[in-house]
């Protein structure tokens, strides 16, 4: 693949970014390789000087291994002898120009993306699910847990980020399409408008499914007006809207999609009962709990207005994954399926057995009760979790073994003083991803918070030994929730991805000795 000087130009000059240029008559004018990696350069690459911590060095160095164009928001001294873009925004200059670079990969698949503080993750690879049911396996994903590009096991790799960054992105959807993919169902974070990595994409359907204070700190968004404007985005760049009819701010979340799709094309969804006096529009599809115990959860979804009812997807339908919170995952992703062209037996069907590496992964114990590990992360979650727990079988005990990263998700820590207050009668504040902070200020600045009359609450840094603790001291009837990390086999610490065996392997490891 390749992409001219003339060609970046004029896709600048289009999107009014492109501030000055500097051709060099001597070098070539053809770029047959994007990065902004100064470690990743081929002969006659394009190069993206991106990046807060973003050094002049960088530029040498892609030079020296020879970039020949270089896009940034300043000249360089250091890109002499090469041509260069000077724009307004390098990370939308990078969407677009990539985009181009890689033949505008998403014109070829029907692009499904879903947005909200909770439930993203699981609610992609339950449409994913139904939509492999309906295309033969030809369904890709980009999610916080894997990427899936193809049908060969090299195609299935860890995501490094819940959004890519848009070069990777369309490079990877770009091998997507090369693989025979047709559909591609991805997660969309606050973070990826934020930082332009989806700009220029519109989505054939665009979910939002909740929203609640997240991501506020000083590396993330500054304030929550920040992160539900830029939740908002995918509605505004999406053909269909199909929005959660309970979440919070809901008038503004509607307000959105009107602004570019016409109120026929924005579809509503809700439990069967569900009254809010904010609700001025009818609700399209309802749904209602049928049963749920320690193996699966099953579920009715309705079709409940007449511009649905040509939508075959009506009926019963069965989890492998249990909690009442799946059940909205789960009428999400039947909506987006039928939305798609898929009938009831198709979606039934693919979302029938579909798990998901360290969402809800329970293990039934004989003398210490129900453990589940749980990527919960933020107060919404851990909330939905516990609540849940304690409403379907009968007000056990909860242990829960939770920490907060380092370096980010700040806001989070006070929503974890909270749910626990709510719903916790043991706590194990312990690691997780500490990054460049101290774990241990961490741990304390969430127990400064918990009301200790109602949760006893034990800080143990080594989160192997917290979650051997918190198993050990339950009893048959208690629930073990280890929250956070889900299936990441590593801790993040000062920088450096420093292995961990994960918590489910370290749950069955404890379990397993414990029930010799």
């Amino acid at each position: 693949m390749s992409i001219s000087l003339n060609t970046c130009i004029l896709i600048l000059k289009e999107h009014h970014l492109l501030k000055s240029s500097a051709v060099q008559d001597s070098v070539p004018t053809k770029m047959d390789y994007i990065s902004y990696d100064s470690r990743d350069i081929q002969t006659n690459t394009l190069f993206f000087c991106k990046g807060a911590g973003f050094r002049p060095t960088y530029l040498s160095m892609a030079k020296d291994n020879g970039a020949t164009c270089y896009v940034a928001e300043q000249p360089f001294p250091e890109g002499k002898g090469m041509h260069a873009l000077v724009v307004r925004d390098v990370t939308k200059a990078m969407a677009l120009l990539s985009a181009a670079f890689y033949r505008f990969p998403q014109d070829d698949l029907f692009l499904v993306a879903f947005t909200g503080t909770k439930g993203k993750t699981t609610s992609a690879y339950f449409l994913k699910g139904i939509f492999d049911k309906m295309n033969g396996g030809k369904t890709a994903l980009f999610s916080s847990v894997n990427d899936v590009v193809g049908p060969k096991p090299e195609d299935t790799f860890k995501s490094s980020l819940t959004t890519p960054e848009s070069l990777d992105l369309f490079r990877n959807m770009r091998r997507a399409v090369d693989n025979g993919m047709t559909h591609l169902v991805m997660e969309v974070s606050s973070q990826a408008y934020k930082k332009n990595r989806v700009f220029g994409l519109t989505y054939d359907l665009g979910f939002f499914l909740n929203i609640t204070p997240d991501h506020i700190g000083p590396n993330e968004h500054p304030n929550f007006a920040d992160y539900l404007h830029c939740k908002l985005q995918l509605l505004v760049n999406s053909r269909k809207c199909i929005i959660n009819a309970e979440t919070d701010h809901f008038s503004e979340v509607y307000a959105a999609a009107t602004t570019t799709t016409n109120p026929d094309s924005i579809y509503l969804f809700s439990r069967q009962g569900y009254e809010n006096p904010d609700l001025k529009v009818p609700v399209d599809f309802l749904f209602k709990s049928e049963e749920t115990d320690l193996i699966e959860t099953k579920f009715q979804l309705f079709c409940a207005s007449d511009k649905v009812k040509h939508l075959a997807i009506e009926g019963e339908y069965t989890l492998d994954m249990i909690g009442d919170f799946n059940e909205i995952n789960g009428t999400a992703a039947i909506i987006g399926a039928g939305l798609g062209g898929a009938n009831h037996d198709h979606a039934a069907e693919g979302i029938r057995h579909v798990t998901i590496p360290g969402r809800m992964e329970t293990e039934k114990t004989k003398n210490h009760g129900l453990v589940v590990v749980d990527y919960a992360h933020n107060k919404a979650s851990m909330m939905a979790l516990m609540g849940f727990m304690k409403k379907e079988f009968s007000n056990p005990k909860i242990i829960v073994v939770v920490g907060a990263p380092g370096d980010k998700g700040v806001s989070r820590r006070p929503g974890f003083s909270q749910s626990l207050s709510v719903f916790a009668d043991k706590a194990f504040l312990t690691t997780d991803d500490p990054g460049f902070e101290d774990p241990m200020d961490i741990a304390e600045e969430i127990n400064a918070g918990i009301d200790h009359a109602k949760v006893d609450v034990t800080i143990e840094l080594d989160r192997e030994k917290a979650i051997r603790e918190a198993i050990s001291m339950a009893g048959k009837n208690d629930v073990v929730l280890i929250c956070g990390k889900g299936a990441d086999p590593f801790q993040k610490v000062r920088g450096i991805n420093t292995p961990y065996p994960s918590d489910i392997v370290v749950a069955r490891n404890v379990i397993k000795e414990l029930e010799k």
